[in-house]
């Protein structure tokens, strides 16, 4: 393997679907570095407005590995509920909600892997399904744009697998650089993407193409993804950004018809919390049958993440 890649070393015996995610040293230097939000203070999620667009700006700046760790998932619970706070009845128009990351060459790496094997080693399903239904309390509501008259935007400049590529996919519009990677991994450790994927990629590609992308554990460029149909507007490297400014700027006139086309697009096919939560019953208890093996595995995998973390937090 080429050993510009990151976690090189705990790489080497991680199957190829895993080892194919991981980063090159060129991609680190793609996304800002975080900033000062100037709207309301959340820990790992940095937060701005543009009043001229009517779009609220969010970045992911996780602490530590780019994964949904617990305090992300707070942060996000937080930033919802803020969200409908300010643009709800009586606040400011809200038109477009965009979410990046500023992690360099991360959007996200999904699930928290080193707290999932803690809770497989020590038997705790509970905590398994708690963590399931945060996921998919939050997905649900962002899938539902927060009950609010906007179009959601996914602005991906990196890895979005597992939970990352999950989540994505609960947002109304796509835009991807062009060196972005997707994929459900967990196949290589025995599990499955238990937060959303089967409901939504089975709506979208339909049930045989959702359940082989699954299976498979492939990782797809933003180009294969955009023939799919997941990903909606490429942009080169580096462009993301403008890209997303260019599709409000062309379609800020007729925002109020996007917006009620993809309302009665959830109407035709519509994705429960119950069928979701359900799903996460299956996910917690296919976890606990993991193998040693498959947790090693999975703690080997959070060890190249971590490293990578490590060396962004040096630069």
């Amino acid at each position: 393997m080429d050993q510009s890649r990151i976690g090189s070393t705990d790489s080497q015996t991680l199957p190829n679907e895993v080892t194919d995610a991981l980063i090159d040293e060129s991609d680190l230097q793609r996304v800002t570095r975080p900033r000062p939000s100037p709207l309301f203070d959340l820990g790992q999620l940095d937060v701005s407005w543009d009043g001229k667009r009517k779009t609220l700006w969010t970045y992911m700046t996780p602490d530590g590995r780019p994964s949904f760790n617990l305090a992300m998932l707070r942060d996000f619970d937080v930033w919802q509920n803020e969200i409908a706070r300010l643009y709800g009845e009586g606040g400011e128009q809200l038109e477009y909600l965009v979410l990046g990351s500023r992690f360099p060459g991360v959007w996200n790496f999904g699930g928290d892997l080193g707290l999932f094997s803690q809770y497989i080693r020590s038997q705790n399903r509970q905590a398994l399904v708690d963590y399931g239904r945060a996921c998919n309390h939050i997905l649900f509501r962002n899938m539902k744009g927060l009950e609010l008259p906007i179009v959601t935007i996914g602005l991906v400049q990196g890895q979005a697998l597992g939970g990352g590529f999950e989540a994505l996919m609960s947002f109304n519009v796509i835009v991807a650089e062009r060196s972005a990677k997707f994929g459900l991994p967990e196949i290589a450790f025995g599990l499955f993407p238990g937060m959303g994927a089967h409901a939504l990629l089975a709506r979208r590609l339909g049930f045989a193409k959702a359940e082989s992308m699954i299976l498979s554990g492939k990782t797809y460029t933003a180009e294969e993804m955009f023939d799919l149909g997941l990903v909606h507007y490429l942009a080169e490297d580096g462009e993301g950004e403008q890209t997303v400014l260019d599709y409000i700027g062309q379609n800020s006139r007729r925002q109020a018809g996007n917006h009620a086309v993809f309302k009665a697009s959830r109407e035709v096919w519509p994705v429960t919390l119950g069928e979701l939560n359900s799903i996460v019953e299956i996910w917690a208890d296919t976890a606990l049958k993991l193998r040693d093996s498959d947790l090693r595995l999975m703690e080997r995998l959070v060890r190249a993440q971590s490293k990578l973390s490590a060396k962004i937090s040096a630069n």
